[in-house]
């Protein structure tokens, strides 16, 4: 096996009935990463044992792909793809990309010192420069882009930015980190901390008042009333100075530029008083929207403080218990938690029994009971299969009773840690409307202060002094300035992404919440997602001449090697029905994806699937296996057929039941305003069909391989509509990759899904989709609202300030419309999350069949 690059042509010959070649796009596995990570992606690819050759194809005329031979008698395109996606998925979880671009007054010597300052750094892969940026790569675990970015801004010249990429899947490196207009969420340091820009605000209007007053009521020189008016400029211009400076050094005009011109053109006018009360009042809303902006922000940030910052350990062999910080805790640790006191880490219980309120991670508003799992070597060896009712999470509160949890992953890889990672990284995340607005603004001012000057020569047309034709000027400016179509959409956004967290709903980014506002079809993964995931033994039934327990031994057998929950579900109650008999050990295991598996017991070739296994003539099962096999599927079961050797052993019928609120949930998003909901499902399509009746799904499509479900999801989009898939994050992650909105359920126990999905439901709930529906739906509404607002003020200010309005009026107007902006977005803080009933349970006559 090798990994290499390659050429376009000449990898499609070489196939052969047992070597067949896939080709993925590069970019679609690793968004904006570079050769490095490509590389990577190869050789860990070319570990695999059904894989042939991996390579990079490149070329003039296409995108690059990554070009994967493979066993065809070994896996199928769709099990290398998704090994690709897993390894992928592995990279850009752990390696980070950031470009700085440079300008031209970064000269040659200051980039290689940037490069030698950086390079040492802990977790700094590589740093290198090009023409005009500096690239990095970094391990996330180690260093975050924020900290690589506040090095660089500390010796690069101001006018250079950073763009990031790679930072996960979804990410868009378009306007990544690049917000052109007013910086309304920048908390200003001072001698005061973050409130220093509200203290100058207030003392530059005490001085102003100060001013005012020796002004009207008290014989004051002249010189006198100018310092005091000189010292308000200097309190209300001071923190606008340094951000308009910075914007022009990058060649940007912006708010904070016209204000000061404004200001600085009516005290030349000798309107002191009035400069200045502009200066007060741009400060004051300035401070108070970045205040407004903060309270939104630490609402996010609180989401870190949830994860206590030590953790009692029970170390060596004597049984005592040590405290030690959270950072130093090992997988593998025993960590005592006592009662009414938050979770150190994720883990699983290994003693004791609690009730644990799971909200501050999952959203879930009733403790969940937890209990021991019941084999702790076997947890440890696979935490991702262990159950629900013994998982725990880093940040959760642990109730009444003391348990011991064992630690299964560090504190920087916890769900808390990489929750609050990854919605610190959505704030970065541009909608196309904020894209929109920035490059509005861009425009839009250079043509204001083109205007303006063309205004300044209204007295050739209207006889008035020049003086007031400069006034008029100026007021116009402050008018047209876009102050609050600046923050229009970014503050509702982090509002959203805010609340939505707390609901325990991962929302990646203002484009993930735009689309999910836009969804008009919602397709559904059936097994795990609208139904309850845990199917059952419902029925075995053994052909002529075969004893029951030879069928379950051998179902047991083979079914022990696989983790899908058909199988896990084979597995618990065949032995429960078996009672302690001996089972053999399966070997040369094969899973033929979507169909069954494969497996050798006591040298028999042992086959176990659904109908779909067994197509070829010399292959299909005897009269009276298909009748019971068409018996138990009209009954609802999921039947799975097992024949070892040539001898037909019999039928093992199952049943999953649908979600006792998936009914209730579909009725919610129909109200909501999604059209049409689809079940897309592995299942024959009787068994299909009886589900989505019995959840109000408008219709089902059955005997699904995984490929089929991404060629739906395609379909679906190519009738132009917005497609939702709702899955798991898991087998899934092709047709979630494929819709407009990925949407991942359970999330918190699959570090996959955390990874992939667009948006991630962290409990294990349906109810929390309607929510995130109705969120994203208002967080458009209030957008639009605040777009419909800015510009309308905007709209009537321009002429109502060349007709003759002052610039007192005008500021105090613009200002106060950007804090009704502001406001407007904040309400999405206190959205209810509206309760949805779940219906009666449901019973046993619902059936499900190996679904992918």
């Amino acid at each position: 096996m090798t990994a290499h690059r390659g050429d376009v042509a000449g990898h499609d010959a070489d196939d052969t009935p047992s070597n067949k070649t896939l080709a993925l796009e590069l970019a679609d596995l690793l968004p904006g990463s570079d050769e490095h990570c490509a590389d990577r992606l190869t050789r860990d690819l070319a570990t695999n044992a059904v894989i042939d050759d991996v390579h990079v194809i490149d070329g003039d005329t296409v995108r690059p792909r990554l070009c994967v031979h493979y066993d065809a008698n070994a896996a199928t395109a769709i099990d290398v793809q998704r090994r690709a996606w897993e390894v992928a998925e592995t990279i850009n979880s752990r390696y980070g990309h950031l470009r700085w671009m440079l300008t031209d007054t970064d000269d040659e010597t200051s980039r290689a010192a940037l490069v030698r300052r950086l390079a040492p750094m802990p977790g700094v892969v590589a740093a290198a420069t090009t023409a005009n940026s500096v690239e990095l790569e970094f391990e996330r675990a180690t260093v975050t882009a924020q900290e690589l970015v506040d090095v660089i801004a500390t010796q690069i010249a101001p006018g250079s930015t950073p763009i990031a990429g790679h930072v996960q899947a979804s990410d868009e490196t378009e306007d990544h980190q690049e917000h052109g207009g007013h910086d309304h969420g920048h908390d200003h340091g001072g001698i005061f901390g973050e409130r220093s820009e509200l203290v100058f605000a207030g003392l530059s209007g005490a001085l102003l008042l100060a001013g005012w007053l020796l002004a009207t009521s008290a014989d004051t020189p002249r010189p006198a009333e100018m310092v005091v008016y000189s010292l308000a400029f200097f309190f209300g211009a001071f923190f606008t100075v340094q951000e308009a400076f910075a914007s022009v050094r990058q060649r940007r005009f912006e708010i904070d530029f016209l204000m000061l011109v404004s200001a600085a053109g009516a005290a030349a006018l000798g309107e002191v008083a009035e400069g200045a009360l502009l200066l007060f009042l741009f400060s004051v809303g300035h401070a108070l929207e970045g205040y407004a902006m903060g309270r939104a922000r630490r609402a996010i940030e609180a989401l870190a403080e949830l994860a206590p910052k030590t953790a009692l350990v029970r170390r060596g062999g004597t049984g005592d218990t040590v405290e030690v910080p959270v950072a130093d805790l090992r997988v593998g640790d025993i960590v005592v938690v006592r009662p009414n006191v938050r979770l150190a880490a994720d883990g699983f219980v290994v003693a004791g029994t609690s009730s644990i309120d799971q909200a501050p991670v999952t959203g879930e508003s009733v403790p969940v009971d937890k209990r021991p799992v019941p084999d702790v070597a076997a947890a440890a060896a696979s935490p991702e299969l262990i159950d629900a009712a013994a998982r725990v999470f880093a940040g959760t509160i642990n109730g009444a009773g003391a348990i011991e949890v064992q630690v299964t992953r560090l504190a920087g890889d916890s769900t808390l840690a990489r929750v609050v990672r990854l919605v610190a990284e959505a704030q970065n995340k541009t909608t196309s409307t904020q894209r929109f607005t920035d490059r509005f603004q861009r425009i839009f001012v250079p043509i204001v202060l083109v205007g303006v000057v063309l205004l300044l020569f209204a007295g050739f047309v209207v006889n008035e002094p020049f003086s007031a034709t400069v006034y008029r000027a100026l007021a116009v400016l402050v008018a047209a300035s876009p102050c609050a179509l600046a923050i229009a959409t970014p503050s509702a956004v982090l509002s959203a992404v805010a609340r939505a967290a707390k609901a325990g709903i991962l929302v990646k980014g203002g484009a993930a919440l735009e689309e999910l506002g836009r969804v008009e079809v919602l397709a559904f993964d059936k097994t795990g997602t609208l139904t309850q995931g845990r199917p059952q033994i419902a029925d075995v039934v053994a052909a002529a001449g075969i004893d029951e327990a030879e069928l379950l031994t051998i179902a047991v057998a083979v079914e022990e090697q696989s983790d899908h929950p058909l199988a896990r579900a084979i597995v618990r109650d065949g032995r429960e029905r078996l009672a302690g008999a001996v089972v053999p050990r399966a070997t040369d295991v094969r899973a033929l994806t979507g169909r069954g598996i494969v497996a050798s017991v006591e040298g028999i070739e042992v086959r176990i699937g659904k109908s779909d296994m067994f197509i070829d003539a010399a292959e299909r099962p005897p009269a009276e296996v298909a009748a019971n096999v068409n018996r138990l599927e009209l009954a609802g079961r999921t039947t799975m057929l097992v024949c070892a050797g040539d001898r037909w052993l019999g039928v093992i019928g199952l049943m999953d039941v649908p979600r006792p609120e998936a009914s209730a949930v579909i009725t919610r998003l129909a109200a909501l305003g999604v059209r049409d909901t689809v079940m897309l499902s592995g299942d024959n399509q009787r068994v299909a069909d009886a589900v989505a009746a019995e959840v109000g799904v408008a219709y089902a499509r059955g005997d699904l391989m995984p490929e089929d479900k991404v060629a739906e999801i395609a379909a679906l989009r190519e009738r132009n509509r917005r497609v939702g898939m709702v899955g798991d994050g898991v087998n899934d992650a092709p047709a979630m990759a494929g819709a407009n909105v990925g949407i991942a359920m359970g999330a918190a126990g699959s570090d996959v899904a955390l990874e992939t999905a667009d948006v991630a439901l962290m409990a294990d709930d349906l109810r929390a989709l309607p929510f995130a529906v109705e969120l994203s739906r208002r967080s458009s509404r209030v957008i639009k609202q605040n777009l419909w607002a800015s510009l309308g003020i905007v709209a009537v200010l321009i002429p109502a300030t060349v007709l003759g309005l002052g610039i007192g009026p005008a500021v105090l107007i613009h200002e106060g419309s950007t804090l009704l902006v502001v406001a407007n977005a904040l309400r999405l803080l206190g959205l209810p999350m509206q309760s949805v009933a779940p219906a009666e349970p449901i019973g046993p006559d619902i059936t499900h069949s190996r679904d992918v």
